[in-house]
């Protein structure tokens, strides 16, 4: 069989940096890890080709050529992903649809000719029984969650490496936590499926093999789910991994914000090489954050917490939300107040939402206040439901807290903050010639050709003569900013 690979184009937004890793002469800064995992699931005397439309562009002829376009992708991606269906049937080319989205939405989706929904390693296998008899399915499902030990090493050869930021891993998947607005325990369960030390690490070397170094996120739900076997298992595994291949990687995560709770996780996580981690803070409102069910929060000085991060070595971006039932009409300035004084440059501020089949769809579809579906883009000012706050109030407070965290004053005041609580880890990457072509290019875009560039000379020059070993750092952030005020200019 001949299979071609698409992954949907991703809009402009907060997560898609578009406009920073331009500095660095890179196309996207995710990978398409499920599609390249499922590569690894097919039969090996198949040919396939990866088309990433974040990297370069999908012609007719790419179709053509394939018996199956398998096609994935997240809300985010829905324009994208339905413009590429809609090619595939005007050229009479069979569509198989997998992933979040499609799991979740395909009742409301066109055109795919078979869906397999939920986790692959179970529902695949059920598809290529049903090819092989030649009796397939319009969709294949289950509500089983697999064992992850199922899941082979992704196919890194199938990717150009040299467009992307970073590479990404998969250890767990699931979360103990469940949050109200949050649909990752229907997908992937509530309680952490792990993989063994041996397959993590087998990953690692495959991927160092391939010829990677620099960034790694680890894309799951929450890292620190299973933290004894983190702290016994894995990580210790990984410093030993890192210490013999000389730390060709960093690696950033998504976890909770209770790791403040265990110092010796952090500490093991700092040795193994974790640089960056996102943490969903959502909100200082306590009502919001009990609605919600976000009890991991509540109770706790958020602005210790992040700084302890900080100095830590640990660079902190934080999820923020506006719109739950409970937020006061001063919820803007809170949020303003708490993002400034914590020091979370990269502040996803973003309108709640309510994906299709968290317990925040249920609710408000028994209240009779869905709009439509979520488009996962939470920038672009849309909100699938009838907020409790006044529309316009909302809508205005959102904008103006937008723009007032981006503005090149505030934001470089929050870049010094961080810089000023933030411990360089000591093993922090090493400076290349990507890098040092990024300086200048930031010299020129940002000290030079930008409105309000003395900010960036001010940053720039002090961290230099106080602080330089946190220059590198400090440019990054500078970078981000322009891609966040661009963004911020969009909405």
């Amino acid at each position: 069989m001949k299979i071609l690979m698409v992954y949907p184009q991703t809009p402009d937004t907060f997560w898609s940096f578009k406009s920073a890793i331009r500095f660095v002469s890179k196309k996207s800064s995710e990978i398409p890890l499920g599609l390249i995992t499922v590569a690894s699931l097919l039969p090996a005397d198949w040919d396939i080709k990866l088309i990433d439309l974040n990297i370069t562009t999908l012609k007719d002829k790419d179709i053509l050529w394939a018996d199956f376009v398998f096609l994935s992708g997240m809300n985010i991606h829905l324009d994208s992903f339905q413009k590429i269906v809609r090619r595939c049937n005007e050229l009479n080319v069979m569509v198989v649809a997998g992933g979040s989205m499609a799991t979740m939405e395909h009742e409301h989706i066109l055109g795919v000719d078979h869906f397999i929904l939920n986790e692959a390693e179970i529902t695949l296998p059920m598809f290529l029984k049903d090819l092989e008899n030649g009796c397939l399915k319009p969709i294949y499902q289950t509500t089983e969650f697999p064992d992850i030990s199922l899941t082979p090493i992704p196919r890194w050869d199938l990717l150009d490496q040299s467009k992307y930021v970073a590479m990404d891993l998969q250890y767990s998947r699931g979360c103990p936590f469940n949050c109200e607005f949050c649909s990752i325990t229907v997908l992937n369960g509530r309680n952490p499926r792990t993989k063994s030390r041996e397959q993590f690490i087998g990953e690692l070397d495959s991927l160092y093999e391939s010829g990677w170094r620099g960034s790694v996120f680890i894309v799951d739900d929450n890292f620190i789910g299973n933290r004894k076997k983190l702290k016994q298992d894995i990580l210790p595994a990984m410093i030993a991994w890192a210490e013999e291949h000389n730390y060709p990687f960093t690696y950033g995560t998504e976890i909770s914000i209770n790791i403040c709770d265990d110092n010796e996780l952090i500490d093991l996580m700092v040795a193994a090489g974790f640089n960056h981690i996102f943490i969903g803070i959502e909100t200082p409102n306590k009502a919001s954050l009990m609605e919600c069910g976000k009890y991991q929060n509540v109770g706790r000085d958020v602005v210790a917490s992040i700084k302890q991060l900080h100095n830590a070595g640990l660079r902190v971006s934080g999820g923020f939300i506006i719109g739950f039932d409970n937020d006061p009409a001063d919820i803007f300035e809170a949020q303003i107040n708490l993002i400034q004084k914590s020091g979370v440059v990269t502040a996803m501020v973003g309108l709640l939402n309510a994906p299709t089949g968290s317990r925040l769809y249920d609710r408000l579809k028994n209240e009779h206040r869905l709009l439509n579906v979520f488009t996962g883009n939470n920038v672009d000012g849309s909100i699938n439901f009838i907020p409790k706050m006044n529309y316009k109030l909302l809508m205005n407070g959102y904008v103006s807290l937008l723009r007032f965290i981006y503005s090149q004053r505030n934001y470089y005041q929050r870049v010094k903050t961080f810089l000023k609580d933030f411990h360089l880890p000591p093993k922090n990457g090493e400076v290349t010639l990507r890098d040092i072509s990024a300086l200048f290019k930031s010299i020129w875009k940002l000290g030079i050709l930008e409105k309000g560039r003395r900010y960036y000379w001010r940053l720039f020059f002090s961290t230099l003569l106080h602080c330089p070993r946190k220059f590198p750092t400090a440019i990054t952030m500078a970078i981000y900013g322009y891609h966040f005020r661009k963004v911020v200019r969009a909405i």
